[in-house]
Parts: structure tokens; sequence; C-alpha cells
């Protein structure tokens, strides 16, 4: 047994005809009924009812032909991933980045990802850091944009650029005129950060590490534009990373956190037994030379 069998034998369920299925399939009508009637003796079943009007496929040829639909559908898909990686910048690709780069980032790589390579089509995902490495690892996303630190030794990790950390801070805030803030300017207030689970969160903690800093413990944001509109309304302070600023509020300042100021870095990831290792090389080279700040 065959694809080749399991194509005429869906011919026959088509057209309910020897010489129609045979003509479709582009062999001969008597070459057509040998290779059936060979797969009806290899399977031990009868798969065809045969008159002088019509061909009709018994109940277990019809289950057989619906499982070979499937099967064929299958190998079909597998010749196409093939192509793709004979031609390495077409077919599909899922670039993943964490929530707190993701709004910012995709909508400044995608037009050029778009516009260089017409016949890639692009899937995003958007997940916290350890789902996303899963999914990398796994094979479920093929590359993606993460913040450091990022430990699995089975990803080549590249710098793709340094994001600056900013204090936002209301314009009713004591500090909306200082120049540049550091943890000490924190005691006291009310420090607004993302819930569990996101890297900025632990980020933040870090560059904010001194006894006396208080986090409000009653608010955790799911995202920074959450923790924006409550900056931007007067609630408290948070850290905000530079591609994340909106720099047309008039009631939010961003103030260079840190001295020297703070940052992460954020990394192009993929696996290191990849195939796409020559389509990577241009995204990174797209994504180091994109501009996220204007």
């Amino acid at each position: 047994m065959n694809l080749r069998d399991l194509k005429y034998l869906l011919a026959i369920k088509e057209h309910k005809n020897f010489s129609k299925a045979a003509k479709a399939s582009f062999v001969s009508q008597p070459a057509m009924s040998m290779q059936i009637k060979k797969l009806e003796e290899e399977l031990g079943v009868q798969l065809i009812e045969r008159d002088k009007k019509q061909i009709l496929l018994t109940e277990v040829g019809s289950r057989i032909a619906l499982k070979a639909k499937s099967l064929i559908n299958e190998a079909d898909f597998i010749k196409e991933i093939a192509k793709t990686y004979q031609n390495p910048f077409a077919g599909e690709i899922k670039i993943g980045a964490i929530p707190t780069l993701a709004p910012y980032l995709f909508p400044k790589i995608l037009p050029n990802l778009s516009r260089q390579f017409k016949e890639l089509k692009v899937f995003l995902i958007e997940d916290k850091t350890n789902i996303l490495l899963d999914k990398i690892v796994n094979g479920q996303v093929d590359c993606g944009f993460l913040a450091l630190p990022i430990d699995n030794i089975d990803l080549n990790k590249e710098l793709i650029f340094e994001d600056k950390f900013y204090l936002a801070v209301h314009k009713t805030n004591k500090l909306f005129k200082k120049k540049i803030t550091t943890q000490f300017d924190l005691l006291d207030q009310d420090l607004l950060l993302l819930e569990e689970g996101h890297c900025l969160r632990n980020q933040a903690l870090a560059v904010c590490s001194l006894k006396g800093i208080n986090e409000n413990q009653d608010f955790r944001a799911t995202s920074l534009e959450t923790l924006r509109q409550m900056i931007e309304n007067g609630n408290g302070i948070t850290i905000m990373p530079e591609i994340a600023i909106n720099r047309k509020s008039k009631n939010t300042r961003y103030i260079p956190y840190g001295k020297p100021q703070h940052f992460r870095k954020i990394v192009f990831v993929y696996r290191k037994t990849s195939a796409r290792e020559k389509l990577f090389t241009e995204i990174k080279k797209i994504s180091k030379n994109t501009n996220y700040y204007s």
C-alpha cells in the first residue's frame, strides 16, 4: 500500500466511475483497476462495489478513504515544510515576544519583515518569559525577543538593543522636576509593579533593592499600559522601560533611573539546532536597524 493507491481510491470515490477516475489521475483504466484489486487483496477487504452504471465504495472502503484523505493531506504538508527549508525566506514562522516588549516591538519590525520577505507568513505570539522559552525549546515557536537573563544553554541569544529604565512620576509628585532618580528617591513612595511572572517585575525589584522602598501590595498590574494609566492619573510611581514611554503625555514625566542609568538587555533567541539560521540572521539585522523610540 502506498499513497498512490490511496489517491486512486479517493478519485474513484469522487468520480464513481473508473474511466473518469483514471483520467483525473493521469493513469490508464486497466492500471488503476489492477492497483485497486491489489489493494483489496493486501487489506483483505472489498473496497468498492462494481456494477455497470457506477462504482461505489463499500462501508469499509468509505472509512479507509476518509483516513486516506487525512494521510494525503499530511503528506502534502510535509512536502510544504520541505519547500520552506529549500527557500528559508518562505513559508511560515512563529515569532514570540514577552508582554512588556511585544506591543512596542512587533508593530515596528513586522512591516519591514513583510516588505523584505513577501513569501513569508509571520505569526506573532505574546507570552511570559518561562512559557515562551518552553515553546521555543519544544519547537512550538521558532524564535523570540526576550530580556536577559536566560539560562538555557540550548538556545542562541544575540543582543538586539539595551532598553533604558525610567521612573514614571505624575506632575503632582515631588520628584517631577528631578533630572535623575536613584533608588533613594523611592523611599516613602507608592511603587507600582507588574504581577508575578513578568521578568520586568524581577528586574524592577532588582534595581529598586533598598530597605525602606514600599511596593504597593494591593495592586499588581497585568500590563505596562495599566501601569502607565495609573501613573497618568496620579496613582503612585513605577519603573518604565524606554520602549514603552509615552513622550506626548502632559501629566507624566519619565526621569532617567539610576546613575549610571539602569537598563535591560533585549535579545533575539532561537534553538541552536534550528535549520532556519539564514532567516534568523536577516531578522536580527532588521531588528538591530529598527528605531523603537520614534
